[in-house]
């Protein structure tokens, strides 16, 4: 795991100096089964928090050399990040150059120093909301924790305060109201993993679920996943 945050730490940089090639998933910039839209669709568990800026904290722990415990105001202190990503939901829509704002996942992962066995992390909402990744996934150039949209904080509805994106997998894996990063040794189910949806939830190889037999009810209506 070292060589790999080296590795991606070396991205990083090479990004923000401008020198970065963009990494090429696909001849096809939409990933198979999906359709481009031009709206941002409404998706979550019926649940939409009110949680005042005075009252958000970010809880980063587990398998971590410095726990630490964000408020807001300590969260917009960090260095600040946008990037212009694709957005891709397993209800099959897809969003292109998505703008986001926010505190990128290395500068999480350099402020709480993950120890050497931390192999992945666990997300929780401020709505009872979970989900999990492969460290490596989340420590890639373009993972942040997202608070504005198009250069406008994130509203209720898509997650605000703030929520995690993670562009390269669907996005039911980058949890919307964030309160809760959990780095651990060893990988734990979250809210849609163990209710069939896929654990590693690749676009590009249409991965969305974990029996492709068990297709929920609805699916593709846009109204069932977060």
């Amino acid at each position: 795991m070292k060589d790999a945050y080296i590795a991606a730490k070396e991205r990083w940089a090479a990004k923000m100096a401008g020198k970065a090639k963009p990494v090429v998933r696909s001849k096809d910039r939409l990933p198979p089964g999906q359709r481009l839209v031009h709206n941002f669709p409404v998706l979550d568990l019926g649940i939409q928090p009110d949680v005042p800026l005075d009252k958000w904290e970010l809880k980063i722990g587990g398998k971590v050399e410095n726990p630490v415990t964000l408020s807001w105001k300590d969260f917009m202190a960090l260095p600040q990040f946008t990037d212009i990503s694709d957005f891709h939901c397993v209800t099959t829509w897809s969003q292109f150059d998505m703008e986001f704002t926010g505190v990128a996942f290395f500068t999480i992962a350099d402020l709480v120093k993950p120890k050497p066995e931390a192999t992945h992390v666990f997300f929780k909402s401020y709505d009872g909301y979970s989900t999990n990744n492969p460290l490596d996934v989340c420590m890639d150039d373009d993972v942040m924790i997202a608070h504005s949209w198009n250069g406008k904080p994130l509203s209720k509805e898509h997650g605000g305060p703030a929520r995690v994106i993670i562009p390269k997998r669907y996005a039911w894996k980058g949890a919307k109201f964030i309160r809760e990063i959990t780095f651990m040794d060893r990988d734990i189910l979250g809210f849609w993993e163990v209710r069939g949806y896929s654990n590693s939830a690749d676009p590009w190889l249409e991965e969305r679920f974990a029996d492709v037999k068990n297709v929920p009810p609805g699916f593709g209506s846009d109204k069932a996943i977060y």
